[in-house]
C-alpha cells in the first residue's frame, strides 16, 4: 500500500531527500551505471511506498544537480557516477601563510561547530531574521519587474531616499543625485578603485587597518603606504610626512569605530586631516559600515567637507544580513556620473533584489528596536569579553565606546600568529594583528569579535596557549 505524503512541509522534504539518497547511492554502488535509465516516477513511487509528486521533485532536483538528465518521452537517465562523500579520500591541504586573507577564508569555511572570536560578523542569531522573513514574503508579492528584471543605474530611490535621512543625522548634507547603490561596501572600495587609481598608482591607509584593504588594493596593482593609527586618529605628524614623500592618490579609512581598533576620529584631529588632504588633492574614502552600532554619532568626515574630496560608503551587512549584500556609495554628482558607468560596465544593474529587501527590512517598525537591543548586546559582551582577556593576560588598548572589535595586545612579547595557528588546529578562529598592518608591526596584537567570544572554551585555549608559548 503506498503511503502519500502529508501536507506537512518539513515531512515532504524528507521523503524527497530519501528518495534523493536511495538513486545516489544506486549510482554509487554502481547498481546504475552513466547512461542507464532510471525506474519510471510510478514505479520508484511505488518502490519508495511514497506519492508520485515526491518522486517528481526528487527527480527535478537531481536534474538540477546534474546527477540525472531528463530525455523528452524517453524519462530520467543517470548522468554520471557519484562517490559518497563518506568515502571520498582528501589529502590534507598545505597550510595557508597568515596573511591579510586569512582570517577571512578560515572563517567563510568554518563549520557550524568552529569558535571565531576572529571573524568580522554578527551570530546569524543576532541579526533580524523574523523582519527579513517578513521583507521576503512581503518582496514576493512585488510587482514581475522587481523580482525579474534588471535595476536602474543608481539603485532603487526609496533605499537612497532613506539613506538620504540617515545620513543627514551624521550632518552629511547630499541629494539624491549624489548616491549611488552597490552589491556590497566591498564593492562600493573596488568600483571606486577602478573608476580614481592606475596601476602603479598610491594609496594611503591606517596601520593598523581593515585587512582586506590590503587583500583588495593588490588585486588593484597599486603601491600602498601607511600611517600609525592612535586612539584619536592617525598620527598627524607622520600623516603629513607620508603624504609629502608618497603623494598618495587615495587614503581609505573608517572616522567611526575604526576596524581593527575601535577607536573614534576626533574632531581635532579631523579638521587637521581634511586640511592636509586639501592641500595634497588627496581623495578620502570613509568608509561607514559601522554606523549603526553606535550610540551617539562621531564626527564624519564627509559632513566637515561636503562630500567634495570626502567618499563616504557603507553597507547593511553588519546590522541587517551579510546574505543579502548591499552598499552604498555618496559622492560628488560629477564623480557619481562616472561610477554609474563603471557600474553598468561591470555589474549592469546592480542588485535591485536586495536593495528592496534591505529597504523593506529598514522600514519596518523592529528595525530600530532590534538596533537598541543589539547595541546593549554588544556593549555587555564588551564589557564580559574585555574582563574575561585581562584575566588571561590581553590587555585591550582601548574598551570602545560602541561597536564589536576589542585590540587587544598579548603578553610577554608574544607572536599572534603562532597563537592564531595553535588556535586554529583546536577549532578556534582567531585575527592575529599581523594581517591588519602594512608594516607588520602589530603582531603582538588580536582583534577579537565581542559577539563572537562568548564560549568559555576561547579562554580556556587561549590561557593554555600561552602558558606553553611563555614557556622557554
Amino acid at each position: 500500500m503506498t503511503v502519500h505524503s502529508k501536507n506537512n512541509s518539513a515531512e515532504k522534504t524528507t521523503l524527497v531527500e530519501r528518495a534523493m539518497e536511495e538513486i545516489c547511492q544506486r549510482i554509487s554502488n554502481q547498481r546504475l551505471a552513466p547512461g542507464t535509465k532510471l525506474p519510471s516516477i510510478r514505479q520508484f513511487a511505488s518502490q519508495m511506498q511514497v506519492s508520485k509528486s515526491t518522486i517528481v521533485i526528487a527527480y527535478d532536483r537531481l536534474a538540477a544537480q546534474g546527477t540525472i538528465k531528463p530525455r523528452s518521452g524517453s524519462g530520467f537517465f543517470v548522468a554520471g557516477a557519484l562517490v559518497p562523500l563518506t568515502l571520498m579520500q582528501h589529502k590534507p591541504q598545505a597550510e595557508h601563510e597568515i596573511d591579510p586573507l586569512w582570517v577571512s577564508r578560515q572563517s567563510l569555511k568554518a563549520t557550524d561547530n568552529a569558535l571565531k572570536p576572529g571573524c568580522g560578523w554578527l551570530p546569524a542569531s543576532w541579526m533580524p531574521q523574523e523582519s527579513i522573513r517578513r521583507a521576503l514574503r512581503s518582496l514576493s508579492r512585488a510587482e514581475q519587474p522587481t523580482l525579474s528584471e534588471y535595476g536602474t543605474p543608481k539603485g532603487f530611490p526609496p533605499l537612497r531616499e532613506h539613506l538620504l535621512r540617515q545620513m543627514a543625522q551624521k550632518q552629511i548634507s547630499a541629494t539624491l543625485d549624489q548616491v549611488i547603490l552597490t552589491s556590497s561596501g566591498t564593492e562600493a572600495i573596488d568600483l571606486l578603485c577602478r573608476y580614481f587609481l592606475e596601476p602603479g598608482d598610491t594609496v594611503l591607509v591606517d596601520d593598523p587597518c581593515y585587512f582586506n584593504f590590503h587583500a583588495l588594493l593588490k588585486a588593484h596593482r597599486v603601491k600602498v603606504v601607511s600611517a600609525p593609527y592612535t586612539k584619536n586618529g592617525p598620527d598627524i605628524e607622520l600623516f603629513e610626512q607620508v603624504l609629502l614623500e608618497h603623494q598618495p592618490r587615495i587614503y581609505i579609512t573608517n572616522s567611526a569605530i575604526h576596524n581593527p581598533t575601535g577607536a573614534i576620529l576626533s574632531p581635532t584631529i579631523a579638521h587637521q586631516l581634511l586640511k592636509l588632504a586639501e592641500i595634497s588633492n588627496l581623495i578620502i574614502i570613509e568608509d561607514d559600515i559601522f554606523s549603526d552600532l553606535e550610540a551617539t554619532p562621531a564626527p564624519r568626515l564627509a559632513a566637515m567637507d561636503g562630500l567634495n574630496k570626502v567618499i563616504h560608503i557603507g553597507s547593511f551587512s553588519k546590522t541587517i544580513s551579510a546574505a543579502a549584500r548591499c552598499g552604498f556609495i555618496a559622492a560628488r554628482k560629477d564623480w557619481v556620473e562616472g561610477l554609474i558607468d563603471l557600474k553598468i560596465a561591470t555589474s549592469f544593474g546592480g542588485n535591485p533584489f536586495a536593495a528592496e529587501l534591505t529597504w523593506r527590512v529598514l522600514q519596518d517598525g523592529n528595525y530600530r528596536k532590534h538596533l537598541h537591543k543589539l547595541r546593549q548586546r554588544l556593549s555587555s559582551a564588551m564589557g564580559k569579553t574585555s574582563s574575561r582577556l585581562i584575566d588571561i593576560g590581553i590587555k585591550p588598548w582601548l574598551v570602545p565606546q560602541a561597536g564589536m572589535y576589542l585590540w587587544c595586545k598579548l603578553p610577554n612579547g608574544l607572536q599572534a600568529t603562532s597563537i592564531a595557528k595553535k588556535a586554529h588546529s583546536k577549532g578556534i578562529i582567531l585575527a592575529p594583528g599581523s594581517v591588519f598592518s602594512l608594516k607588520k608591526s602589530a603582531n603582538q596584537y588580536l582583534r577579537f569579535n565581542v559577539s563572537q567570544s562568548t564560549d568559555p572554551k576561547i579562554y580556556e585555549a587561549l590561557e593554555l596557549i600561552i602558558t606553553q608559548e611563555s614557556c622557554p
